[in-house]
C-alpha cells in the first residue's frame, strides 16, 4: 500500500500528472483508501453559485458563464468548500457523464440552461471510477480526453458551453473481471497494483481498525485527525513549492534513455515520470529532484505501459531497476518488491494482462 499512498499524494500535489489506475483483486481496500484520501485534501475557494466549482482567483480557468459575468463587471460570490469525491456509476449514460444543454429551457428563457454532468461537478475535486474496465469504451475515452486537456465542451443544436474539467482522476479495476483496451490503459498516467496482504499482523490490524470504526466512527475520526491534518499541511506546503522544484538536465536524458532501452511506446511516460518525481521532491520539502524520486516516478509511470508497439508487456520492476542501474553505471540492487515472485502469487496479475 505504500506505493499507492505515494501515488495518491503525488496526485494531490500535482493533479496535472493525470489519472491513476489501481489494479487488484476484490476486497483489497481499493475503494476505501480512495475515500480516505478525499479527507486529506485541503479545502478550495469556489464561485459560490457556479456548478463547476470555478476558481474565483483564476479567470483563465473559469467556465464561459463565470467569465462572461466577470467581463460584465459582476462581483462573483465566493465560498470555501471541502474537496469531495464524485462517484461515476457503472451504468452512467453519456449525458450523465458529459452534461447536456436544455434546449427547450434555453430558448424559452433566453439564457443558457446547462445541466452539468459528472465531469462538471468533478472539476477541482476527485472523479472516482470503480471498475473502470466495465464502462463503455466511448465514455472512458471522453473522460480521459477531458482529464488530459483540463477542459470539456458541451455542444447541442449549435449551442455550446466550455467549462474546466481539472479533476484528480482515479480508476480501479479487477483484472479478473475484464481488461481495459491498451489504447485506454495508456491514457492513465500512473498505475499501482495492490495485492491481498499475507502478513497476519497487518491483516489483524486492518480488522481491528475496521471494527473500531464501526463501533465509534466519530471517536475513530477524532483519534486520527491530528495525523490527517499533518498530511494535509504537508500537501499544502508541497503545492506551494512545486513550481520551484528543479529537474537537472541529466534526469531528462536518463528517463529518455531508460524508456528507449525498455522500448516503451510513446513519449507520455517520460513526461509523467518526471512530473511525479517533481511532486515527490516537493512532498519531501526539497526544491531539487533526486535519483530516488526519478526511480519512483518511473515505477508509477511504466507499470502499465505497452512496449515495442504493443508486442511486449510492461516492464517488470526487476527490468526497470536493472536498466536504471546500468545507465547510471551502478550494480543493480533489487528491492524485495522487485524480486520475481512465485507463479501462484501473481495469478491476479499475469504479465500479458496489461
Amino acid at each position: 500500500m505504500e506505493e499507492l499512498k505515494r501515488a495518491l499524494l503525488a496526485l494531490a500535489v500535482d493533479p496535472s500528472i493525470g489519472g491513476l489506475l489501481i489494479m487488484g483483486p476484490k476486497g483489497t481496500g481499493k475503494s476505501s483508501i480512495v475515500r480516505s484520501f478525499a479527507r486529506l485534501l485541503p479545502p478550495i475557494r469556489v464561485v459560490a453559485d457556479c456548478p463547476f466549482n470555478c476558481d474565483p482567483d483564476s479567470p483563465d480557468e473559469m467556465c464561459d458563464l463565470c467569465r462572461s459575468r466577470l467581463e460584465r463587471g459582476e462581483k462573483l460570490p465566493v465560498r470555501e468548500v471541502p474537496m469531495r469525491m464524485v462517484n461515476l456509476p457503472i451504468g452512467a449514460t453519456e449525458d450523465m457523464v458529459l452534461g447536456t444543454i436544455n434546449i427547450e429551457k434555453t430558448l424559452k428563457e433566453g439564457k443558457l440552461a446547462f445541466e452539468p454532468g459528472l465531469l462538471g461537478r468533478a472539476n477541482r475535486n476527485i472523479l472516482y471510477i470503480d471498475e473502470v474496465n466495465l464502462l463503455p469504451d466511448h465514455i472512458v475515452d471522453s473522460i480521459l480526453d477531458a482529464a488530459a486537456s483540463g477542459w470539456h465542451t458541451v455542444e447541442r443544436e449549435g449551442i455550446s458551453l466550455r467549462h474546466p474539467a481539472r479533476f484528480i482522476l482515479i480508476g480501479t479495476m479487477n483484472p479478473e473481471e475484464g481488461e481495459l483496451r491498451p489504447q485506454l490503459l495508456d491514457r492513465f498516467a500512473i498505475s499501482v497494483k495492490v495485492e491481498t496482504l499475507k502478513d497476519p499482523k497487518l491483516r489483524a490490524e486492518i480488522v481491528r481498525r475496521n471494527l473500531e470504526f464501526e463501533m465509534d466512527p466519530e471517536g475513530f475520526k477524532a483519534k486520527w485527525r491530528p495525523v490527517e491534518e499533518e498530511i494535509r499541511q504537508r500537501i499544502l506546503r508541497a503545492k506551494q513549492i512545486l513550481r520551484k522544484v528543479r529537474v537537472d538536465d541529466h534526469y531528462f536524458d536518463l528517463v529518455a534513455r531508460i524508456c528507449s532501452r525498455l522500448e516503451v511506446d510513446g513519449y507520455r511516460p517520460d513526461i509523467v515520470a518526471l512530473k511525479v518525481a517533481r511532486a515527490l521532491a516537493a512532498l519531501d520539502g526539497r526544491e531539487e529532484v533526486r535519483e530516488d524520486d526519478v526511480m519512483k516516478g518511473l515505477e508509477l509511470a511504466l507499470g502499465h505501459r505497452t512496449r515495442a508497439e504493443g508486442l511486449k508487456p510492461p516492464p517488470t520492476k526487476e527490468e526497470l531497476h536493472a536498466a536504471f542501474s546500468e545507465l547510471l553505471g551502478k550494480k543493480p540492487v533489487l528491492k524485495e518488491e522487485a524480486k520475481p515472485r512465485k507463479r501462484e502469487q501473481i495469478r491476479f496479475f499475469p504479465r500479458w494482462t496489461f
